[in-house]
């Protein structure tokens, strides 16, 4: 009996989505050998198309997977006559191991990619390869950079891997949160350049939803970690409102003038769950998914709480000094107190070296000014932010508000 070509490849894909990093992290455990690695299951999953035609799609796929790539790791040691003794070392492995979970799988591969030793961008190539299943073409096209460029980061994680003896593991309880402060900055990352780029590019589906399933597989398996479950829902608050972000003609919405009712409920409703959950630990993730939830419950703007989002920016900054949060508290304060308010506390902040050259700064100072009735200046201040406007989109965002103002003159 044969299957469908359409229903197999269907399958495959979903396979493909779900177990690359089982089979990939399976082989890594056995043999060590990371190119090793990829290359079996590359080829377990070039040789599962054919048979799944022949026999049907198998109701485990992952294990027919997984097996088929480890009788071909097995396969190629046995003809590399110089790795006798690690042929024998695997089947000893073998013997005396019960399969990994998928998850722990997972796990030892998310941890290991993100390991401190590497380079931060090669963190971030390495584990969207092996534990997302990226190829080398969608990672470059995500991060616009050359495909050599990242086939390089690719091979010299790896290299340091083996050359420094990084174990293949999650660290012991006694250094995994140093460490999975490493892991959960790796995610957030890969999410911030899907959700907002750094080049100014309005969105990058493909990185963000990884981010939000590498988010989902950590704070699976680390259960006990409030930060982990702080950052998914923080990314999962975060990616409910996509739909919302553009208008017709591909300009940014912010925040206060996106249509609720196009947000993804579903997520929402997942994502306040979590962050009303992880709140108490008090973590910069968890405090800022607590943010997004005070966001999130408000019909609108207007009547949202922004007496509470106030003083959890006011704890935020207490963690950690940024900027940028600043600025958005800036924001929350006018809110709450009114444009005069909002001005004051963004002119303290216009001497930040951070914030120099960044459009949001002026864009904000704007904003409160336009509320005060100050239109010229406003309009100067908007002209100002779109100078400095990453892309076009946002450019013309404001020059639709300093047309609604008049002119300056």
């Amino acid at each position: 009996m044969t299957t469908g070509a359409a229903e197999v490849r269907a399958a495959l894909a979903e396979a493909y989505r779900a177990e690359w990093g089982v089979v990939f992290g399976t082989i890594v455990r056995l043999t060590g050998d990371w190119e090793l690695a990829e290359d079996c299951a590359q080829e377990a999953f070039a040789r599962a198309l054919p048979a799944w035609r022949r026999e049907g799609v198998p109701r485990r796929p992952g294990a027919w997977l997984v097996t088929a790539a480890r009788h071909r790791a097995l396969d190629v040691l046995r003809r590399r006559t110089t790795e006798r003794g690690k042929l024998a070392e695997v089947a000893a492995r073998e013997a005396v191991r019960e399969p990994a979970p998928p998850g722990d799988e997972r796990l030892r591969l998310v941890f290991t990619c993100c390991h401190p030793a590497l380079p931060l961008e090669s963190r971030v190539a390495l584990t969207l390869r092996t534990v997302s299943g990226l190829t080398t073409r969608e990672i470059a096209r995500a991060f616009l950079v050359g495909e050599d460029t990242v086939s390089q980061r690719i091979l010299r994680a790896k290299r340091k891997i083996a050359a420094a003896g990084i174990p293949y593991r999650v660290p012991p309880p006694g250094s995994r949160a140093e460490r999975l402060d490493g892991v959960l900055a790796v995610i957030y990352l890969v999410f911030t350049e899907g959700y907002a780029p750094s080049d100014g590019s309005t969105v990058r589906d493909v990185l963000a939803e990884e981010a939000v399933r590498l988010a989902r597989l950590v704070a699976a398996e680390v259960p006990d970690e409030p930060e982990a479950r702080g950052l998914l829902a923080l990314l999962l608050l975060q990616h409910s409102r996509r739909a919302a972000r553009l208008d017709a003609d591909g300009g940014l919405v912010t925040l206060e003038h996106q249509d609720r009712k196009r947000w993804d409920r579903a997520l929402v409703g997942e994502g306040v769950a979590l962050a009303r959950e992880a709140v108490a630990a008090g973590g910069p993730y968890a405090l800022q998914a607590a943010i997004a939830e005070r966001h999130a419950v408000a019909p609108d703007a207007a009547a949202t709480d922004w007496v509470t989002i106030v003083a959890l920016y006011d704890r935020l900054l207490a963690l950690r000094a940024n900027p940028v949060v600043a600025l958005n508290r800036a924001v929350a304060v006018g809110m709450r107190d009114g444009p005069q308010a909002q001005l004051d506390a963004v002119d303290a902040l216009g001497t930040l070296r951070q914030l120099a050259g960044n459009h949001a700064l002026p864009a904000v100072r704007a904003d409160a000014l336009r509320r005060l009735g100050r239109s010229r200046e406003a309009v100067a201040a908007y002209r100002e932010a779109e100078e400095l406007a990453p892309n076009e989109a946002i450019a013309r965002q404001y020059a639709r508000w300093i047309a609604a103002l008049g002119p300056d003159d």
